[in-house]
C-alpha cells in the first residue's frame, strides 16, 4: 500500500503524521500492495465549528474508489473514525467481489431438472 499524506491550511507536527500513517497502514493488510491511499489533513477556519480537524482519504482500488471524510476535535480522533469507516467499506467491497460470483454460479447450477431427467434417474438400469 502506498500512502500519501498531504496537509492543507497549516502544518502538522511529526507525531500526528506518524500516528495517521500507522493507523492507515493497518488497512494495508486488506488491500493490494500497489493500492494508492491519499490522505488529506485539513483544519476548518470557522471558530464556531467544534470538530474543526478534518481527515479525508481516498483509496484507489480496482473498481470504484473508496472515499471517506471524518471530522473531530483532534486529528487522532478523526483518524480513528475514518479508519473504522474505511474498514467497513473495504469489507463490503471484498464481500461483493467474493460472494456475488458465487451467488451467480449457484443460481445457474441449481436449475430444476426436467421430468425426463428425473425419470431416467429413477429407472433401474438394464444391462
Amino acid at each position: 500500500m502506498r500512502l500519501q499524506v498531504t496537509v492543507r491550511r497549516g502544518q502538522v507536527n511529526e507525531d500526528v503524521r506518524r500516528y495517521v500513517e500507522s493507523k492507515l497502514a493497518k488497512l494495508g493488510r486488506r488491500l493490494h500492495p500497489e493500492t494508492l491511499v491519499e490522505v488529506v489533513l485539513d483544519r476548518e477556519q470557522n471558530p464556531k465549528i467544534v470538530h474543526d480537524h478534518v481527515v479525508e482519504a481516498e483509496l484507489h482500488v480496482k473498481g470504484p474508489n473508496l472515499v471517506g471524510r471524518e471530522a473531530a476535535s483532534s486529528y487522532e480522533a478523526a483518524t480513528d473514525l475514518l479508519v473504522d469507516k474505511l474498514e467497513r467499506q473495504i469489507e463490503r467491497l471484498r464481500d461483493k467481489k467474493v460472494r456475488e460470483p458465487r451467488r451467480r454460479a449457484q443460481g445457474s447450477a441449481s436449475e430444476p431438472a426436467s421430468a425426463e431427467e428425473i425419470e431416467q434417474k429413477l429407472r433401474p438400469s438394464s444391462g
